[in-house]
């Protein structure tokens, strides 16, 4: 069992690391398939020719020549996929060699055993196309990825075992992430540069360090890596102090460092004492930071972006931007984190990255290319920077029609206490609990836990409302005889990183009591969102929590953020996607919607809001909103 050490002031400070601790030369040789390098070197699909990757003193090689890997994170269930090529076109363009990347288990496995790398989730098709494109790769599979990620990436089923210890040597955990893994090489083994493609090193776990001194649980990862098939260099990723790299790190593997701008000499320093004579990189540079809900807006210096690079690659060390273009967390897929109060993050992951949200270069692109080109072997330029791809304005527009929950709402499940959203077998979005049968009562509605967000009704009468990230517990009520009492609670995003994720199921945890009372009894309806065809839109009426529906019209296609002031809380829907979660207390106050979403003509948009008022409209803007104080 790994030994849970204390990180939620780390987790602030953001330090990871790739350890580097071998100097004996390492590489694999194998044939290759043809990419182009950047600066339009060819390498040779011939079979006859041979490519290897590996390191040796303080050098990665690459056909046994010296290496600088300069990458860039992107992820693609944040990218739509017709854009991929895009944003990997803008990533040559900034003069990058390697796209970095996190595999998603939570998205690839959403039920034991079922497995899903089709459409978006197809990262094979997204590596060849970052070949294709002229990048090599770096593979994050985790199983644990953080990027502010719904329970850092790992499947929320995983929490319907009570006693399970995720990031442990716990057989289950083990033999479920194992079972991923291995699949995870069906699709991508095949893509290593060790058999033609464009992997040239895979990542054992993530920030381990942070988290626990197991080495047992470390090298089991290791091991389950291998021995799903992939035999490229394997490296670690966390922080630079000695306790990190000892908690995580492989003696026998390369690494890295992660930190933010203007870090690098201290962080390298602190790296130097405790790994000499290896290969130096930054595993992530922090060029850019996310942002939680009801928090400030996070925009960095882009000319301290620029002189950090400038500082790493003068000195021979590679680096990886994170994010070079951070897209979107759709749905509810975005995170949380947990320092003392529960921190919730917005849908948005932008970033403030050199390429943002909608794929436009940045300030921060143009000064971190010239870096770039000022350490671009001879001959070699960087390519041109795409067009930009249309962006458009949406005239207002009303959403007329309204309807309630009712129509969501299927056949509960009865329980003497309430149930978790995981237990009922939910993975995310809300749980409606009911407790029938109440007398006449005024007094302190009490929980043990709700996780995340509740509003407590009976009837029509909203009665409060309990926010995680204030600590509420309790309530006083005055509640009437014969109605039911409704709770209904969001999950806005499992911790993601440090102790509180391992436990961090969803819904009502405990029990509830109501003037000192234990309430027995309860239903528990599952509200997982992903069908909203039940709904029934009368044109008009109602109170209380509600989805609303309008449409607009299209005779030309583009990006576009839809700007949500005015409303209050909840998701928004554009031709069946969701969107993600609008909030009125921000900082984002708009939500992204790609052109491949889009039709020429009628669109249609639903809108869920938790607390309504009576702004009914929205409008489509070409830039983000931000909340900046």
């Amino acid at each position: 069992m790994s030994q849970i050490i204390g990180c939620s002031q780390r987790r602030l400070n953001r330090r990871r690391f790739i350890q580097a601790s071998s100097s004996a030369l390492m590489v694999w040789k194998l044939p290759t398939a043809g990419t182009t390098e950047p600066g339009g070197e060819t390498v040779s699909t011939n079979a006859a020719d041979s490519h290897t990757f590996g390191y040796k003193g303080e050098d990665f090689l690459l056909d046994g020549e010296p290496f600088l890997i300069i990458s860039g994170s992107m992820h693609y269930p944040r990218v739509p996929r017709p854009y991929w090529r895009d944003r990997l076109r803008k990533m040559r363009a900034l003069g990058l060699n390697t796209l970095c990347t996190y595999v998603f288990w939570d998205l690839h496995e959403p039920a034991p055993g079922k497995f899903d790398f089709s459409d978006n989730l197809d990262v094979a098709a997204y590596i060849r196309a970052a070949q294709e494109e002229g990048l090599r790769v770096l593979l994050r599979p985790g199983p644990y990825i953080c990027s502010e990620w719904d329970f850092g990436g790992l499947p929320p089923w995983l929490l319907a075992s009570p006693g399970i210890k995720v990031r442990t040597t716990d057989p289950q955990f083990l033999a479920a992430a194992a079972k991923y893994l291995e699949r995870v090489g069906r699709e991508l083994a095949p893509l290593q540069i060790t058999r033609g493609g464009p992997i040239i090193m895979v990542q054992v776990e993530n920030e381990y360090g942070s988290f626990g001194h197991d080495h047992d649980y470390v090298n089991a990862v290791r091991e389950a890596i291998r021995g799903a098939g992939f035999d490229v260099t394997l490296y670690t990723s966390d922080g630079s102090s000695k306790e990190e790299l000892d908690g995580g790190s492989l003696p026998d593997s390369p690494a890295a460092i992660n930190f933010g701008q203007g870090e690098e000499a201290k962080e390298f320093a602190r790296f130097a004492e405790s790994r000499q004579g290896v290969p130096r990189m930054c595993g992530e540079y922090w060029d850019g930071w996310f942002d939680h809900w009801g928090e400030k807006h996070h925009v960095t210096d882009p000319e301290e972006a620029a002189r950090g690079l400038e500082w790493m690659l003068s000195r021979g060390i590679s680096a990886n931007l994170y994010m070079v273009h951070g897209g979107t967390s759709w749905d509810f897929m975005s995170g949380a984190n947990f320092d003392g109060n529960y921190q919730p993050d917005v849908s948005s992951y932008d970033y403030d990255a050199p390429i943002d949200e909608a794929g436009r270069p940045t300030k921060k692109f143009f000064l971190i290319r010239d870096v770039i080109k000022r350490h671009l072997p001879a001959g070699r330029e960087v390519p041109a920077v795409p067009a930009a791809l249309p962006i458009i304005e949406i005239p207002r527009f009303e959403l007329r029609e309204r309807a309630s929950l009712a129509g969501l709402l299927g056949k509960p499940t009865s329980s003497e206490q309430p149930l978790t959203m995981e237990a009922l077998g939910q993975q995310y979005g809300f749980v409606l609990y009911r407790k029938r049968g109440l007398q006449t009562t005024k007094g302190i509605l009490e929980f043990k836990s709700v996780r995340d967000y509740a509003i407590v009704s009976q009837g029509s009468r909203r009665l409060g409302v309990l926010d995680r990230r204030h600590k509420h517990q309790a309530l006083e009520v005055e509640l009437a005889g014969g109605e039911p009492l409704d709770i209904l609670v969001e999950n806005m995003g499992r911790v993601n990183f440090g102790p509180h994720m391992v436990d961090d199921r969803k819904g009502i945890v405990g029990e509830v009591t109501l003037a000192g009372l234990v309430l027995n009894g309860w239903e528990n309806y599952t509200l997982p969102m992903t069908d909203l065809s039940g709904l029934r839109f009368p044109k008009e009426g109602g109170e209380g929590v509600a989805f609303f529906r309008g449409e607009f019209e299209l005779l030309t296609l583009g990006d576009t953020f839809l700007d949500m002031r005015g409303w209050g809380k909840g998701y928004v829907w554009v031709n069946g996607h969701n969107l993600g979660r609008h909030w009125k207390i921000g900082p984002q106050q708009t939500v992204f919607l790609p052109a491949p979403w889009l039709e020429k003509g009628t669109n249609q948009v639903v809108v869920l809001d938790l607390d309504p008022s009576e702004h009914r409209t929205i409008q489509g803007i070409k830039d983000a909103i931000w909340i900046t104080a």
